[in-house]
């Protein structure tokens, strides 16, 4: 019986995943910035695409009938969370619960976007994927304040601490 191989812990494995949760949270970083309230024109635009260029009907209804009409909260809740995103990977810090949180944000992208005029998907697709590679390697770990923080939060009893124990 063959035995697998660890994968690769040293120092230029863990730099390299660093490197890639650092891009990624530049990316979301870099996103909030168009997104200008307070009458989000941009957003709303690239949003509708869900409704002209459907992907997936009932996206398409629920962006039609809740989204569009309530744009400047569906606003205000896509900067606070791609914000937090991108702060929370840059920093390192709870870094396995906000690769869920962008790899749903990415769903939401490709099911609005990717039938959209002159866009790329495997753009959305790449993106995705970081995600998961940020997720599956607790990449905070790795020149984060995950890798600094988890010892005290596993050392204790509390459901904060057990949450980002998990989390990191």
């Amino acid at each position: 019986m063959t035995s697998v191989e660890p994968l690769d812990s040293g120092r230029l494995a863990r730099g390299g995943i660093a490197f890639a949760r650092i891009v990624l949270g530049m990316l979301w970083m870099t996103q909030v910035v168009w997104k200008a309230p307070p009458d989000f024109d941009l957003l709303s635009r690239f949003t509708g695409y869900a409704v002209t260029h459907e992907v997936f009907a009932p996206w398409s209804f629920v962006v039609e009938k809740f989204i569009l009409p309530n744009m400047t909260l569906f606003g205000w809740v896509t900067i606070i969370t791609e914000g937090s995103i991108a702060a929370f990977l840059l920093l390192g810090l709870a870094t396995r619960f906000w690769a869920l949180v962008g790899m749903s944000m990415t769903v939401t992208i490709i099911l609005s976007e990717i039938n959209a005029p002159h866009e790329w998907s495997w753009a959305y697709y790449m993106m995705f994927t970081l995600h998961v590679v940020v997720l599956a390697t607790a990449a905070g770990r790795a020149a984060g304040l995950d890798g600094i923080l988890r010892p005290a939060w596993k050392s204790h009893e509390g459901r904060l601490s057990r949450f980002l124990a998990a989390a990191s």
